[in-house]
């Protein structure tokens, strides 16, 4: 019996094989509209608000899906929403 040794090559690997047959599956999560912004922190309240005003969030599902703070005052987040209000 040989001992099969596990690297971190080899679960990289293995996420990357279930993410990318998730997607070619028609998974929820794809059908899903992102885009990613690193404002200052003042425009990126102002963009929020623009998102959250263009793609109404009872519509849309309009959410920030992440956030982080990063050096010189400027604020990186991720916004979500759903393509089409049906």
């Amino acid at each position: 019996m040989a001992i099969d040794s596990k690297k971190p090559i080899d679960l990289a690997a293995r996420v990357a094989d279930r993410r990318s047959g998730r997607q070619s599956s028609g998974a929820t999560d794809g059908a899903w509209r992102r885009e990613t912004f690193c404002l200052p922190r003042g425009e990126a309240r102002e963009k929020a608000r623009e998102w959250f005003e263009r793609f109404p969030k009872a519509a849309y599902m309009t959410e920030i899906e992440s956030w982080s703070e990063l050096a010189d005052d400027k604020i990186e987040f991720v916004m979500r929403r759903l393509p089409s209000a049906d």
